[in-house]
Order: C-alpha cells, then structure tokens, then sequence
C-alpha cells in the first residue's frame, strides 16, 4: 500500500527558508493529490496545501499564502514543501498526506478521517523556527 516518508526538518532563524521533502512508495505520485498538515504543541492538526495530480494546482491556507509553494518531481515520486520567509509561529510537526484519490476538493485541506481511512501519513517532521 502506499507509504509516505519525510524528511528535511530542522531549527532555521526567523525569515529564514526550510524545504521538506515526502517521497512516495507504493503507488505513483501523478496520479495521487498530497497535501501538507502541520500541528504545534497543544494545537489541533490544521490543513496547510493540497496539490492536485489532475491539473497540478496547489491551494494553500491563508497563513502560508505566498510564503510556502508546494511541488512534486514524479520521476523521483517525491513532493517538496519550500517554505520562505519562516516565523515562530510555523513551528510545528510536519505531516504529508494523501487520501489515496487525485484530486483536492478545491480546498488547501484534506479530511483526516479519509486519509485515516483510505489513505496515508507521513511519520512526520520537526520544523523549529525560532533564534
């Protein structure tokens, strides 16, 4: 079945720039839509993008609009998370995930219960900005 694995955590400065990566097995990434959640410390885990495979748009949650692009190179199976302009309030745990289907919704969030369900988490990845 289809496993997601990251990588490309760390600690980065206030405005600083961080890539994750989450490299896909068991079933090819074009035909998959991968979305990113993250959760901090004593907060609910909250949607941050969601890339279709049919047309390749990516949405995004207001928080991150226009610091954050998501992008995926199918031949390596793999989507990347480049995340600019860091602030201490994007710490968090990391997660990819797919809900096994192509499409997004035409939302920046997944449903957990589906990805639960039907699909797959990544193991997660630590991102600490702060100086």
């Amino acid at each position: 079945q289809v496993q997601l694995v990251e990588s490309g955590g760390g600690l980065v400065q206030p405005g600083g720039s961080l890539r994750l990566s989450c490299e896909v097995s068991g079933f090819t990434l074009d035909h998959l839509a991968i979305g990113w959640f993250r959760q901090a410390p004593g907060k609910e885990r909250e949607g941050v993008s969601c890339t279709s495979s049919v047309n390749g748009v990516t949405f995004y949650a207001d928080s991150v609009q226009g610091r954050f692009t998501a992008s995926r190179d199918n031949d390596r199976n793999t989507v990347y998370l480049q995340m600019n302009s860091l602030k201490p309030e994007d710490t968090a745990v990391y997660y990819c995930a797919t809900e096994g289907m192509s499409g997004c919704g035409n939302s920046y969030h997944l449903s957990p219960q589906i990805v639960s369900d039907h699909g797959a988490w990544g193991q997660g990845t630590q991102v600490t900005v702060s100086s």
